[in-house]
């Protein structure tokens, strides 16, 4: 099998914006926080799944809200939720501890406002991080599975309404890997059969599908901060709406159930009378609740992110084209990502799944492993022990589903790799395929 050609030739083969970006990205440019790994091979190269790198912007933030002695939500969270819903369409971006409370709290404000009563149904895709499900489960509610497209690997919007009982109560769509569900149709379904839409963006941000950002389309809409997402907190996520009474319950439940006159030390009123009556209301709870709270630290990282974004975004694209570009003589081996050209990809990762029966999952990703280069699963699901316990075997009435779990994984594509790095990768892919030829 041909080999590419060297990395110079290679980003001169890219076309367009991501390739000359690509082009103007040099050694010196990138961070230098990726050395080579420890190991008997020293050609061996360490090339993660996720990267974080903390900028003066950011040390600035973090040391001004330690220096404020302020650690409880403060001018950073509000600033940090506000750019945030700025930047999805929505009014209002709710801070709390992950995504995964993020989707908990919507869930239990839809239930709570809509009347929705234990073991009513809430359709979800069949391929996404536990965490969804999870939290429809610790809902009290029954999530209902829908296979998801071939391509895409979102929920298939044309197996929707078949899963649709008079229990149901929401759609929950996940926004997988940095691409958009295809939300027109998903959108006309949940209004024909009055639906609730809950987003699960946690590992999409800023990508717009049809001219429109995820986040913006739903009910409410959920977000991670998480270490190596598209936004990193350390810890972190945002539920986001543009409904003020959902607002007002979502800050409720991530303190505690608080009545929503108190819900921080800033709350003072603008009259003695007002003052008083919010004095009376901090210990008033009207609901049960959680400690879902974030911390000024994160808010201060997640702004310097935000303030940064276009820069890191552009890199991660650009990464994504280059690894696009190189992996492309596989095709016949293994699916490259691919999206509408009515719709954005933010490549939170690079998935990959395999095509070949030939070529063993566990032989190709044991093999980028040793060399260093870092795999995850595409997010296995109904396979899981504690699903398989719960639900039973029911992986093989998902046949796309279960065809992913069985030849998916995905590579890092973060706007930290340096270039050397993203050619070390090909370089392995090369290898590979050479010896399985």
């Amino acid at each position: 099998m041909a080999l590419l050609p060297k990395l110079n030739e290679k980003r001169k083969a890219l076309s367009g914006e991501e390739g000359a970006f690509i082009q103007e990205t040099s050694v010196a440019e990138s961070p230098e926080r990726h050395e080579m790994k420890n190991s008997d091979d020293a050609n061996t190269m360490s090339v993660t799944v996720g990267g974080f790198e903390v900028t003066p912007r950011a040390t600035d933030y973090v040391n001004q809200a330690l220096a404020s002695n302020r650690l409880s939500y403060g001018p950073f969270s509000r600033k940090f939720e506000t750019h945030f819903a700025a930047l999805h369409n929505a009014q209002f971006a709710i801070l709390c501890n992950s995504g995964t409370s993020a989707l908990h709290m919507a869930l239990a404000c839809l239930k709570e406002l809509g009347g929705w009563q234990d073991d009513d149904e809430v359709i979800v895709p069949a391929v996404t991080f536990v965490a969804t499900s999870n939290m429809v489960l610790l809902n009290n509610l029954t999530p209902v599975f829908v296979d998801v497209d071939a391509k895409t690997y979102n929920i298939d919007p044309q197996k929707i309404e078949e899963k649709i009982t008079p229990k149901t109560r929401a759609i929950m769509p996940v926004h997988l890997f940095g691409q958009p569900c295809e939300m027109d149709p998903i959108m006309k379904i949940a209004r024909h059969h009055n639906l609730k839409v809950i987003e699960d963006s946690a590992e999409t941000v800023l990508a717009r599908y049809k001219g429109k950002p995820v986040g913006s389309w739903g009910d409410i809409s959920a977000f991670s901060t998480y270490v190596a997402h598209l936004v990193v907190t350390g810890a972190g996520g945002l539920a986001v709406t543009n409904n003020p009474d959902y607002a007002v319950v979502l800050k409720s439940l991530l303190n505690h159930g608080r009545d929503s006159i108190y819900l921080n030390i800033d709350d003072r009123g603008t009259t003695s009378v007002e003052f008083l009556e919010i004095v009376e209301a901090r210990f008033r709870f009207v609901r049960f609740g959680h400690s879902f709270r974030a911390t000024e630290l994160e808010a201060a990282l997640g702004l310097a992110q935000l303030e940064e974004i276009d820069g890191l975004m552009g890199r991660r694209k650009a990464n994504a084209a280059f690894l696009l570009q190189g992996l492309k003589q596989f095709s016949p081996f293994l699916q490259l990502p691919s999206w509408p050209e009515y719709s954005e990809h933010a490549f939170m990762m690079f998935p990959l799944v395999i095509r070949d029966r030939a070529v063993a999952k566990k032989e190709l990703i044991g093999f980028l492993e040793e060399k260093g280069i870092e795999t995850r699963d595409m997010l296995p699901l109904l396979n899981q022990p504690i699903y398989k316990q719960r639900f039973g075997d029911i992986e093989q009435y998902y046949p796309v589903a279960q065809w992913i779990n069985a030849n998916g994984f995905y590579i890092g594509c973060h706007p930290y790799l340096r270039p050397e790095q993203l050619d070390y990768v090909i370089a392995q892919f090369e290898q590979f395929f050479q010896r399985a030829a």
